[in-house]
């Protein structure tokens, strides 16, 4: 890849104000998967320290906080070490707020779906979010989030269509769009880890006493950015197919074994009562 630190434009989200009580937390998974939390958005580290220094970022945050995770990075794997690519589950705002900045600053790859990436290349803006749809006072909110694309050009590439993820071995990604066209979410059969994205998540994303406190609930998609229920509806039921032993959310608290199956069994069999909203732009 040609190194063009001066090319990439730097990303035009705001700081945005919003956090929760688990923000600076998080804990290993496996050996070789990292999650934390910073502000109100869940971030992975895929990389074993103890056995080697080549390391995967795993979406990238909420925007503003690129200093947080290279702070997080360099407590894990050391100062001079960057990683081999940046994978991401999709592109809103909340997941790719520091992308910009770590390209400049680490001249990595990134990795999306192919339906994503006029999202990730400047061609085409995101739906506006939902401030009419069912739900709490982040639904209502939602208007002043950023929708419009970010353009990481020629830094971006497609997934490979067979299903591998590039420098994580044993993984694959899956299709899960209803969120975003182009959602993906990452499974390794082995251990039966889920890296979910916001293909479902552990916290009622749009109710804000439930997002500062982290109240843990499996739940659907955000309700204010999703635009199709119906692939919301199919990638839930896709997911649950897997049986995850272990499910990381791009939103909430990590939801492991017995409560995961049966929580996320109730998802797919209720997903009309629990997920989707009742009124709203998209439904």
């Amino acid at each position: 890849m040609e190194k063009d630190f001066t090319e990439l434009a730097t990303s035009n989200f705001h700081y945005m104000p919003i956090t929760s009580v688990s923000s600076g937390k998080g804990s290993s998974l496996a050996a070789d998967l990292f999650y934390e939390t910073i502000q109100i958005v869940n971030i992975c580290l895929f990389g074993n320290p103890d056995v080697s220094n080549e390391w995967v970022l795993i979406d990238a945050g909420m925007p503003k906080s690129a200093a947080k995770i290279k702070e997080l990075v360099e407590e894990r794997f050391g100062k001079q070490h960057k990683p081999k690519a940046i994978i991401l589950t999709h592109g809103h705002f909340d997941h790719v707020g520091a992308v910009t900045e770590l390209v400049n600053d680490w001249n990595v790859p990134v990795y999306a779906h192919s339906l994503e990436l006029p999202f990730l290349t400047g061609e085409t803006n995101y739906p506006e979010p939902d401030g009419s749809v069912e739900g709490g006072m982040i639904a209502k909110l939602s208007p002043l989030f950023p929708n419009e694309a970010i353009n990481l050009k020629n830094y971006v590439h497609a997934l490979p269509e067979n299903g591998e993820i590039p420098h994580m071995p044993g993984w694959k990604w899956i299709h899960t769009p209803g969120h975003t066209p182009g959602h993906v979410s990452f499974f390794r059969d082995k251990d039966k880890l889920l890296i979910v994205g916001d293909a479902f998540v552990t916290v009622r994303q749009d109710e804000l006493y439930n997002v500062l406190m982290q109240k843990q609930e499996l739940n659907g998609p955000p309700r204010y950015f999703t635009t199709n229920w119906m692939d919301a509806w199919n990638s839930i039921k896709k997911l649950e197919a897997l049986n995850p032993s272990i499910a990381v959310t791009g939103h909430g608290s990590p939801m492991f074994g017995k409560e995961l199956e049966t929580n996320l069994h109730n998802l797919v069999i209720n997903f009309e009562s629990i997920a989707k909203p009742d009124y709203g732009r998209y439904v």
